[in-house]
């Protein structure tokens, strides 16, 4: 079974840790980067802050079975 994980500024994602989601904070791009390359090989949708998004762009081809969301 696949897991959701919201990535992105702590205020941003925290409260999606109440629906299940592994929530992971990041402050800046380069954490972002590094927690996109540190995910698990089971987590199957990433929920990202626009921040978030902009960090990992350069990485989305190393995971492409992953779906991805950008949060408004």
């Amino acid at each position: 079974m696949s897991r959701i994980v919201a990535l992105g500024e702590a205020p941003r994602v925290r409260g999606f840790a109440l629906g299940g989601p592994l929530v992971v904070d990041a402050d800046d791009a380069t954490e972002m980067a590094a927690a996109w390359q540190a995910l698990e090989a089971d987590v199957g949708l990433v929920l990202l802050t626009p921040a978030a998004a902009e960090a990992i762009a350069p990485y989305l081809e190393e995971r492409r079975h992953v779906l991805t969301v950008v949060l408004p």
